[in-house]
């Protein structure tokens, strides 16, 4: 079982805003639905990271740029622009910290050049 940790400070307060809104039951609709995706996937990362519905795989392009194996997994599927969450084994042996959520690039030329991560120093604080 692994623990999933946010990035900071980017991830921690997307989570923390999601979740507040959440609880409190101000969350729009499509802040409700990334909530519930996240939800779910997290559920699934921290269970097995290779679960075969999150279609884990490892960004050759963003490992180069930031010096550490940086992995993809599916929010959902099947649609334009579906969600993508990155993260990184770490800092801790059970720890997976989430340096990202995007949407999936559709350009196949230079795709992960756009997304921008929390810093791999920040992601493990």
């Amino acid at each position: 079982m692994y623990k999933i940790r946010m990035g900071i400070p980017q991830m921690q307060e997307l989570w923390e805003n999601l979740e507040k809104k959440y609880r409190e039951q101000t969350a729009t609709k499509n802040e409700l639905k990334l909530f519930k995706l996240l939800v779910s996937c997290f559920s699934k990362l921290s269970n097995d990271p290779r679960y075969p519905g999150l279609c884990t795989h490892d960004i050759e392009a963003l490992t180069k740029r930031y010096g550490q194996k940086v992995w993809e997994s599916y929010l959902e599927n099947h649609k334009p622009a579906a969600g993508r969450i990155f993260w990184v084994y770490g800092p801790n042996k059970n720890d997976i910290t989430i340096i990202g959520i995007e949407p999936h690039p559709n350009d196949k030329k230079d795709a992960y050049q756009k997304i921008t991560l929390s810093s791999k120093a920040e992601s493990q604080t």
